[in-house]
């Protein structure tokens, strides 16, 4: 059947061949690509076209007439009901598994590199109260506060203050400030006014919940009823260690502005992650899944095969977590980090664990040259790196900086990504340059969701 037939708001049958990571099941009629939210692979089902578009369409789930294997009887429970975060939570993890591996491999085939060896995905198991780091809108009235996440495509801030992803102690905090919302008459954010005063609830937190650290992201400069407000929580909370106000007054979608304030007890909470202590604040860089972030260091440390003898660059180092794992391997570690807070830490977390021959600074990685300048300066001697570690953000290494590696001929990277997208963009860059690289290992840091992590080493040929 030609897809040129297809109109909007009829019923039609389909079968859904793929699920995407956005959660929409795909399927075909005729020729037109058909996106189905709530469908799954293998599911028959019978979906309402609500759009249609030059080359596709988007339905709604009307009836599943023959349900896929993959789908589980019943749907991960969820009473945060249209966040949309959870795409995979109507099949099971194994699955979810197998299709973050083909989304890898499928990256590295759009990039030109088709024959790229995608291993299977590591996963502690663990999928739900693994996030030791949320941020929720808030919006509403002072009587009717709604806490939570953005529903998909929208600025609607669905209820979302008991999702199954973040620790049951993270819901217990946000029902108590709900109501001290409510008893201070204090006013939530209204973005298309610009008025209000709360804008974002952040929680960070260690290991097991054991510290927690609440930052009230805040219109303005001072937290109503400050005193009342902090000893109802630490009353309630043994757990909290630190509260502050981040200030963003900016007509922006940036949660955070450059402004922190602790207002009362630490500025920062301390964790342990791959054998290393590491203290981090709330402006700094810390992976949201501490147990699945262990398996990844370690799969990098592995691939890495150090001597012992080099000198290792740590790019996007954040708090120095991963080059002060890999201290012991190397003859030292030199950090370069973009947010000054995250340097402070990495300096400090170096202290605390003994570690002599890590060095980091502050400063943008795609100035890489300049910043070495500098920190030869520093250190009162010439770097000539051995090996390089890079975790940017989701945009990847911008070329600048992937030119710098190929002209200074480093002998070996290893690269840890959350977007295999530019992942597979940057490696196609480097063994384009004369790089070769290993097999890929995806690393499950986002159960539930459609991210992954990955990880690979690339060596000079």
């Amino acid at each position: 059947m030609d897809g040129a037939n297809v109109k909007k708001n009829e019923t039609r049958e389909l079968i859904v061949t793929d699920l995407n990571n956005l959660g929409y099941g795909v399927g075909r009629i005729g020729d037109l690509v058909v996106f189905v939210s709530g469908a799954v692979d293998g599911d028959r089902v019978e979906t309402k076209i609500i759009k249609v578009a030059k080359n596709y369409a988007v339905g709604r789930l009307e009836k599943i007439l023959s349900p896929s294997p993959h789908r589980l009887p019943v749907p991960d429970p969820c009473p945060a009901r249209g966040c949309g975060g959870c795409a995979y939570r109507a099949i099971g993890y194994a699955h979810e598994l197998e299709l973050k591996s083909g989304a890898v491999k499928a990256a590295f085939r759009r990039a030109g590199l088709p024959d790229a060896e995608v291993f299977p995905v590591l996963s502690t198991g663990k999928t739900a109260g693994y996030r030791n780091k949320a941020q929720y809108p808030v919006t509403g009235t002072p009587d009717a506060p709604v806490i939570g996440f953005f529903a998909p495509k929208s600025h609607r801030v669905t209820d979302a203050r008991k999702c199954p992803l973040q620790p049951p102690l993270f819901s217990e905090i946000l029902d108590k400030i709900a109501r001290q919302i409510k008893e201070y008459k204090i006013a939530p954010y209204d973005e298309k006014t610009h008025t209000g005063l709360l804008r974002h609830i952040y929680l960070r937190s260690s290991k097991e919940e054991k510290e927690v650290l609440l930052t009230f992201v805040l219109n303005g400069d001072a937290l109503p009823h400050e005193g009342e407000v902090i000893r109802e929580l630490t009353d309630r909370f043994p757990a909290l260690v630190g509260i502050g106000i981040n200030v963003n007054r900016e007509k922006t979608n940036v949660i955070c502005g450059d402004e922190y304030k602790t207002l009362w007890g630490k500025d920062g909470i301390t964790d342990d992650l791959a054998g290393v202590k590491l203290s981090f604040s709330a402006a700094s860089f810390y992976q949201v899944n501490r147990d699945a972030a262990e398996l990844l260091y370690k799969k990098a440390k592995e691939i890495a095969d150090f001597r012992g003898d080099e000198l290792l660059l740590d790019l996007f180092c954040g708090v120095g977590s991963i080059g002060l794992s890999m201290a012991d391997a190397v003859r030292e570690v030199v950090g370069i980090e973009i947010v000054p807070d995250a340097v402070k830490c990495a300096v400090e977390n170096a202290k605390r664990n003994g570690i002599e021959n890590a060095s980091f600074f502050a400063g943008d990685a795609s100035d890489v040259e300049k910043l070495l300048a500098g920190a030869e300066s520093k250190l009162g001697k010439e770097l000539r790196p051995d090996a390089v570690i890079l975790d940017p953000p989701r945009k990847g290494c911008d070329e600048k900086l992937l030119a710098f590696l190929v002209e200074k001929k480093i002998p070996k990277i290893v690269y840890i990504s959350c977007n295999p997208e530019t992942l597979a963009r940057d490696v196609a860059y480097l063994s384009k340059k004369g790089y070769g690289f290993s097999a890929v290992t995806p690393v499950d840091l986002f159960p539930r969701t459609a991210h992954v992590e990955s990880v690979c080493r690339l060596i000079r040929q």
